[in-house]
């Protein structure tokens, strides 16, 4: 059975920093893409970033750029995401999730891609 789960959200002040893990189990995931999203309170869950299936290239919604970085370990069937200088408006919950396709040419970013999720993890950037 596969499953994703998600470690590392918490609360944490407005410049800080984070850093989610998001350990897969049932199957190995080394030919598929991983990748986050988030979901906000009355919105719908939105892309965040990826990594393609070795780890060579990756995807991030521009907001994210320069502040976020994707990273995997295949070995460990792990994705992480560091988060730094974070803002209010990074406050959602945070999901995992493995990409349907085997050795995607492009990293994907929307959800229809992605078939296996995590449970989520709360981030929440005080102000």
């Amino acid at each position: 059975q596969v499953q994703l789960v998600e470690s590392g959200g918490g609360l944490v002040q407005a410049g800080g920093s984070l850093r989610l893990s998001c350990a897969a189990s049932g199957r190995t995931f080394s030919n598929n893409a991983m990748g986050w999203f988030r979901q906000a309170p009355g919105k719908e869950r939105a892309f965040v970033a990826a990594v393609n299936w070795n780890g060579a290239s990756t995807y991030y919604v521009d907001s994210m750029k320069g502040r976020f970085a994707v990273s995997r370990d295949n070995a460990k069937n792990m994705v992480y995401l560091q988060m730094n200088s974070l803002k209010s408006a990074d406050t959602a919950v945070y999901y995992c999730a493995v990409g349907r396709y085997f050795r995607p040419l492009a990293v994907p970013s929307t959800t229809s891609a992605y078939n296996y999720w995590g449970q989520g993890t709360q981030v929440t950037v005080s102000s």
